[in-house]
């Protein structure tokens, strides 16, 4: 199985501008020898690791711990995308081993400035390049982000926590069109991934299910991939209560190998990690 998203961070580092003190749950050190034993435990052998603050530094940090991790096959870091010379940097790092892709954080920003032109000009390089993408949005972000995509034609990108919807209350018809219209777009993907938090410290699997029903008619199962978001996901439920929740919401739609594409192989085909072998055993 894979985990195709899941963050490791040093509160030393100082980068991290959403993290304080007050997300106790949160506001300590993460690192691979906290995260390997829940992995056994779940049957997880491979994992793709995300960046979370917004500097080179992060990225740097996450590719020297996955180099030294062998079950880390990937690490989705960050770029500046709206500032000058993001081609140069883009790459720099893709020639850095186990480098699969990028992500800014969106989220952290009104919707208008996806229409940002230098954003514009940085996702048409990403598309050129066929470069994995993470998008990190709210669903007030998904207007601006659709055109931004529908202007990058070939695109090769995956929607996070599925944008992320506010789980306390019933869907959304802004949320849910927003949905429908991004998995219209060629090759677009999205992570079952951040479900909990945004259910409320409360959630159940059946106040998640409307929300996962909706993507999972929207993408089908060739274009979802499971992500714990672990360690944000403790401020709700556990590594193994994450897994067993998303497992229970997709087996009451999917069979065996819709589960085995969902829960491993979509993602490493997306982040075009097949060929890597490695185990938490190790």
């Amino acid at each position: 199985m894979l985990d195709a998203h899941h963050h490791l961070w040093a509160i030393a580092r100082g980068d991290y501008g959403w993290m304080s003190p007050d997300l106790t749950a949160l506001y300590r050190d993460f690192g691979p020898e906290d995260l390997r034993p829940l992995l056994e435990a779940a049957g997880v052998t491979r994992t793709v690791l995300v960046q979370a603050a917004e500097t080179e530094a992060e990225t740097d940090f996450l590719l020297e711990i996955a180099a030294r991790t062998d079950w880390i096959a990937g690490v989705v870091g960050w770029i500046d995308m709206f500032g000058d010379g993001f081609a140069t940097r883009l790459d720099h790092y893709a020639a850095r081993p186990k480098w699969v892709g990028l992500r800014p954080m969106l989220q952290e920003y009104e919707p208008d400035r996806i229409r940002d032109p230098h954003f514009r000009e940085s996702l048409a390089e990403v598309a050129r390049r066929r470069i994995p993408f993470d998008i990190l949005t709210f669903p007030r972000h998904l207007p601006d982000m659709i055109a931004a995509i529908q202007a990058a034609p070939g695109l090769h990108a995956i929607i996070d926590h599925i944008s992320k919807p506010d789980m306390t209350r019933g869907v959304d018809d802004g949320w849910r069109d927003g949905i429908r219209a991004l998995a219209a777009v060629p090759g677009m993907h999205c992570k079952i991934s951040g479900f909990v938090t945004e259910a409320g410290p409360d959630w159940s699997v059946e106040r998640i299910r409307p929300f996962v029903d909706v993507v999972a008619d929207a993408f089908g199962p060739e274009r979802l991939v499971f992500g714990s978001d672990w360690p944000v996901c403790t401020m709700a439920a556990d590594y193994a209560q994450v897994v067993d929740a998303a497992q229970q919401l997709l087996r009451a739609r999917f069979g065996g190998d819709d589960m085995q594409q969902i829960m491993e192989t979509n993602g490493l085909r997306f982040y075009r990690l097949a060929g890597h072998q490695a185990s938490t055993r190790h």
